[in-house]
């Protein structure tokens, strides 16, 4: 298997193709393949998986002329292309049985990117993805340019290339690492990398490993592009080193200092500063914001440098920072009950994230929900910072015993004041929030973990917090 083969299969003709996976990535994938006909391909063929049966999807598939292959990881045949999608590891028996049958094996990013190599942005880093894109694309609409998020907010870029770009239209991309890994000749206009702290490790193995797929989002800028990259972070630190040794531009991202360079994006008491060669621009101040925390003001730097990049007006960028909404399951306001707040960060699925979530609230006024499955990561860092910033946490799930345990050490080593309470599920941990929330504190939905011992994924989990939260306001009323 050749990630970095840098004369790709794809020019004109595509011929065979294989893809893994029967989740929406690689549905998009084989449907926009079989789309493009002879003579650029000429077959298509899915491998769901050893999990996959026959049904409404597959038949689907069939309908569009590609040939599905359910139940097994073993694929046989020969192939000019491999296309993988994200949650299949690259070293897995599954990819490696496609890459051994295939003259190339990428992942759909790097198909699309190939397909169609103009006029891209791409976001990456443990957290604040989903943010930064988007807000990135509604600085960039604001403006009145064309711009679409895809990649692991929700759209598989093939699927965006099937509906068809406009004419100038930017594809603001958030890339996993699982995506970067499989994307060797992927070039975008500008790159964000915005952190790295460990998390998906079963997949990458070390945090090495992690970090340098991370890094694969600035491996082809050239000295025309921009890499806005923090430099509060040890990993992103060594990476724009890296970038600007070989000449590339560096924009440096940074909320706990002014950096020097002629490229930066920082704060200067308060306010929101990109400087971009040498010229400054201030915008608006931090508290105007609509997303909270500094980590949204970090994220909300790094998309101002991207939109101010790409020419957009620094009255539209201001514009358009006030007028950004939180998204869905990051901080999103879920109501107020009896003078309680309720928050949904549902998406915090990892203790650096919880960490930062935190920082959007005064300490002492939070009850906070932790748990969920249990990735077995480190709880030393989150467990200080709760024991700092919360009153109560109430502790749930697969993960909750651990959690709990980890705070009770933290908070017999640092004599804090932390109650710490324990629920078997989601709805029994709301329901004891609620009885210890007084008037003006907020219930914290920030659970470290992944949701998958009691919820298909994040999105589920949070929207049943809501739903919790409109039965207790309606049986107040």
């Amino acid at each position: 298997m050749n990630m970095g083969e840098k004369n790709p299969v794809i020019s004109n003709v595509i011929g065979d193709v294989v893809v893994l996976g029967l989740g929406r990535t690689g549905e998009a994938a084989a449907r926009y393949l079989a789309s493009l006909g002879s003579p650029r391909v000429g077959s298509v063929t899915l491998y769901g998986g050893a999990s996959s049966t026959p049904g409404e999807k597959t038949r689907a598939l069939e309908d569009a002329g590609v040939r599905v292959v359910c139940g097994t990881e073993e694929v046989s045949g020969s192939y000019d292309l491999a296309v993988t999608s994200p949650g299949i590891p690259l070293d897995s028996a599954f990819a490696r049985s496609a890459a051994a049958c295939s003259r190339e094996l990428v992942g759909e990013v790097e198909l699309a990117f190939r397909e169609s190599p103009e006029r891209w942005v791409a976001v990456t880093g443990t957290n604040g993805k989903t943010t930064t894109t988007s807000l990135t694309a509604h600085l960039l609409a604001t403006a009145g340019m064309g711009a679409r998020t895809v990649g692991n907010i929700g759209t598989p870029p093939t699927e965006a290339l099937a509906a068809g770009r406009a004419e100038g239209e930017w594809l603001v991309a958030e890339l996993s690492s699982f995506q970067l890994a499989s994307a060797p000749t992927l070039h975008p206009r500008v790159a964000v990398v915005l952190n790295v702290t460990p998390d998906h490790l079963e997949w990458h193995h070390t945090m090495e490993a992690y970090a340098a797929a991370k890094e694969r989002v600035l491996a082809n800028l050239g000295a025309g592009d921009l890499a806005v990259v923090s430099v509060d972070d040890d990993f992103c630190r060594a990476m724009a080193s890296r970038a600007a040794a070989r000449g590339v531009r560096v924009c440096e991202l940074s909320v706990a200092g002014e950096p020097a360079g002629p490229c930066a994006a920082f704060l200067r008491e308060g306010r929101l500063v990109v400087r971009l060669d040498g010229v400054e621009r201030e915008l608006v101040d931090a508290s105007d914001l609509q997303i909270f925390g500094l980590h949204n003001a970090e994220n909300a730097l790094a998309a101002s440098a991207v939109a101010l990049e790409l020419d957009v007006d620094v009255a539209d960028v201001c514009h358009g920072l006030t007028s950004f909404s939180p998204i869905e399951h990051r901080i999103e306001p879920a109501g107020e009950v009896a003078g309680v707040r309720f928050v949904n960060d549902s998406k915090a699925t990892n203790t650096d994230s919880v960490e930062k979530a935190l920082t959007a609230f005064d300490p002492g006024s939070v009850v906070i929900l932790l748990g969920g499955h249990d990735k077995m990561t480190d709880l030393s860092s989150l467990a200080a910072a709760v024991c700092a910033r919360c009153r109560v946490a109430v502790c749930f799930g697969e993960a909750g015993e651990r959690i709990a345990g980890a705070l009770e050490a933290a908070r017999a080593d640092g004599a804090a004041a932390l109650e710490v309470l324990r629920a078997p599920h989601l709805r029994e941990a709301f329901d004891a929030a609620v009885v210890a929330a007084r008037p003006g504190e907020t219930v914290l939905l920030s659970p470290a973990c992944s949701s998958f011992d009691e919820f298909a994924n994040m999105g589920e989990r949070g929207r049943f917090f809501k739903r919790l939260v409109h039965e207790l306001a309606g049986g107040e009323a």
